[in-house]
């Protein structure tokens, strides 16, 4: 890159943040030419950074010639609005995971999957190496154990229908009939385990959660050797994952 070049691009990044600035002050859209003169930019030079805007998914052009904000800009202030909501329950995350000596893991049921949202770890506890994405392990997992518990058989039926149940570990359950039976009759509801089925020398422990009408499970993992904890561990999660619940459903 040139030396001179350097300013221009500055200044060009700029000129398209005014025009964007000023297209997010016109809810039903402003044609090229208000939004020039709103900027105090060239009206060629406005109309060529608009329509990169649009190309690039930032801007939409309307028929009758306005510009409204694009899909890209949507979601990307949708993802930021998650990631304010996370910061807000890290401290509580990361609280969990001192007085417990465990990893925490937050996931949300979003467009069909179990995903996973926060990890929030440490050097005293580190967290399971995920060697197998959530999208294809929720059956072998507390975390989406606990989503599968919470849906209707409706939902459950459909999750189930969409995955296949991999075998991986010996203890790994395959059959959803089997699954759905432990997942109902968990010793520790509203809480339910997994007992080294997702990996081996690991146990966890999974509580439901929300984000409004959004379902998601809080858990942890721990060596199993400390198996006999899960019954006290899942007590000490149930206030956590109601007061992340209420911190969340407040602020959408």
């Amino acid at each position: 890159m040139g030396a001179q070049d350097g300013p221009t691009l500055i200044a060009s990044v700029q000129r398209a943040f005014r025009l964007l600035e000023a297209v997010s002050a016109h809810e039903n859209g402003a044609p090229a030419k208000q939004l020039a003169r709103a900027t105090g930019l060239p009206l060629a030079t406005a109309y060529h950074l608009l329509r990169t805007l649009v190309h690039d998914g930032y801007l939409r052009k309307l028929e009758d010639g306005g510009f409204i904000l694009g899909d890209k800009l949507q979601a990307l202030h949708s993802t930021a609005r998650g990631q304010t909501l996370l910061s807000r329950i890290r401290p509580t995350l990361a609280a969990l995971r001192d007085e417990l000596a465990t990893p925490a893991y937050l996931t949300f049921y979003e467009e069909g999957e179990i995903r996973v949202a926060e990890i929030v770890d440490g050097p005293r506890a580190p967290r399971v190496d995920l060697w197998v994405g959530f999208e294809d392990a929720g059956h072998a997992t507390a975390l989406g154990k606990s989503v599968l518990r919470e849906l209707d058989d409706a939902g459950r039926n459909d999750y189930l229908s969409r995955h296949s149940l991999a075998d991986l570990t010996p203890r790994t359950v395959t059959s959803s009939s089997e699954l759905l039976r432990r997942i109902d009759s968990s010793p520790v509801a509203p809480a339910v385990t997994d007992l080294e089925e997702y990996a081996l020398g690991t146990v966890c422990v999974a509580v439901p959660v929300y984000c409004g009408d959004t379902l998601g499970s809080l858990g942890v993992s721990l060596p199993a050797e400390r198996v006999s904890r899960l019954g006290d561990v899942a007590a000490r999660l149930l206030p956590t994952a109601n007061r992340i619940s209420r911190s969340l459903s407040l602020t959408i």
